[in-house]
């Protein structure tokens, strides 16, 4: 009768015990982001703001738009090296038919600003065809072909500027990037309005279904009937057009478009997904990972900016930090297989 009464006490506590293991890729992050809070608050006066969170929010829009796509390519267990070039590429395009100084616009050929979008957007998903068409049809593996593409677009970019750069891009841009409305900047709009539609997408679309069933089990996918190199193929395509915007709202938040001008944003954005607690295995995460990753990251960066501390240190916080995200991923990986044997 003790053994039994024993026993009854010790399976809530076993559930409790494989429930938390299951949840730990969400909820280390949770937990980093609110001791990250606690500590900037602490440590400066002037970190717990509205202003400053206004500014963590700007900060981070760009690598939201761009961790948008990248989601989709990762909840697919696979990854894009790319979408810092493609977004570099993307609003050096826009930039350079716009022009009007012949200097950089060497064809001599602007556009108007509709056009010039169109064809930047025309190009940043050519180029996400192009990986996707690599992937799927001829079985390169993500990682390298998205390695290459990363050449392939900085080519583009390098070939268009001639290390020049270029100050011009549409209005519609312009105000997007670095306008705002009621106090609320519109890149901040744009980006938030990207994530929910990806979660919406992820969560409630057949599509989004296929992205997590296709990340879970690709060979359990190809039996159900699912499509899995379609699957593959769009969130390739996804990934570059989130690229794109991103890229062309970026260069006008900076306010000149030239050579290099993204290389951060492909680390960053890695981060936010992984950080969140988006597996690299696939199929578990999502948006809502993504937003607790930006962040995280956030406020990493801008916290770190009002406390006094060696700038060349920040690097390695950030770092250590990508690095304890990685080993809490592959661990919760082992817990779920091991929990599934």
């Amino acid at each position: 009768m003790t053994a039994s009464l024993t026993e009854e006490k010790r399976k809530p506590r076993s559930r409790f015990a494989s429930m938390l293991r299951g949840q730990m890729r969400n909820i280390a992050p949770f937990l980093t982001l609110i001791a990250l809070v606690a500590f900037f608050t602490f440590e400066s006066p002037s970190f717990a703001t509205l202003d400053n969170v206004g500014n963590i929010l700007t900060q981070v829009s760009v690598t939201g738009i761009i961790a948008v796509g990248l989601t989709f390519v990762i909840l697919c267990a696979e990854i894009d090296l790319s979408v810092a070039s493609i977004a570099n590429a993307a609003g050096i395009v826009v930039a350079y038919f716009t022009a009007q100084e012949s200097y950089v616009n060497i064809a001599n050929l602007p556009l108007p600003g509709a056009a010039a979008i169109l064809l930047a957007l025309v190009a940043c998903l050519g180029l996400g065809l192009v990986n996707a068409l690599g992937v799927t049809l001829i079985g390169i593996p993500s990682f390298i072909m998205t390695l290459a593409m990363m050449q392939i677009a900085a080519g583009v970019s390098a070939l268009l500027v001639r290390g020049q750069i270029a100050y011009k891009v549409p209005d519609l841009v312009t105000a997007l990037g670095s306008g705002a409305v009621k106090g609320i900047p519109w890149i901040v709009i744009v980006a938030a309005s990207l994530l929910l539609i990806g979660h919406l997408v992820l969560t409630y679309t057949r599509f989004g279904r296929y992205v997590y069933i296709v990340g879970g089990n690709r060979e359990a996918a190809e039996y159900s009937g699912i499509n899995v190199k379609l699957i593959l193929g769009a969130v390739m395509v996804i990934s570059a057009l989130c690229s794109g915007i991103a890229g062309m709202l970026g260069v006008a938040h900076f306010g000149s478009a030239q050579q290099n001008e993204f290389d951060t944003y492909l680390l960053d954005s890695i981060a936010a997904v992984v950080v969140g607690g988006t597996s690299l295995f696939g199929g578990r995460g999502g948006i809502g990972n993504t937003i607790v990753g930006l962040f995280v990251l956030g406020v990493l960066n801008n916290g770190l900016d009002h406390v006094n501390i060696d700038s060349f240190l920040k690097i390695l916080i950030r770092g250590l930090i990508l690095l304890a995200a990685l080993i809490i991923n592959v661990y919760a990986q082992r817990l779920r297989e091991k929990a599934a044997e």
